[in-house]
């Protein structure tokens, strides 16, 4: 769910401003993860496979530092559009 939608940061167990820091993923066992391992819970999740963690957990320094410098210069990226810009009347203003 986009951060923008009210009572995302809460509903994974984190803050507004560490939404704004990294991804944040809560499994349906509770646990909560953040930036790349969270990605990779959620591509586990959508596959219905363990393997994309099993990979996470073998290279995570280098997933967490590709994570990081994506995250630290996604403005540079394209597609860079705000959620509330592109979708009106889903953040609840």
């Amino acid at each position: 769910m986009p951060l923008q939608t009210p009572g995302v940061p809460e509903s994974v167990g984190s803050t507004e401003e560490e939404c704004l820091n990294s991804l944040r993923w809560r499994g349906s066992d509770g646990a909560l993860h953040s930036g790349a391992a969270a990605a990779n819970a959620a591509v586990s999740t959508a596959l219905g496979s363990q393997l994309p963690m099993r990979l996470y957990r073998l290279t995570s320094g280098a997933q967490e530092r590709a994570y990081n410098w994506v995250a630290a210069n996604r403005h540079r990226l394209p597609g860079t559009r705000p959620h509330c810009e592109s979708t009106p009347g889903t953040c609840g203003e």
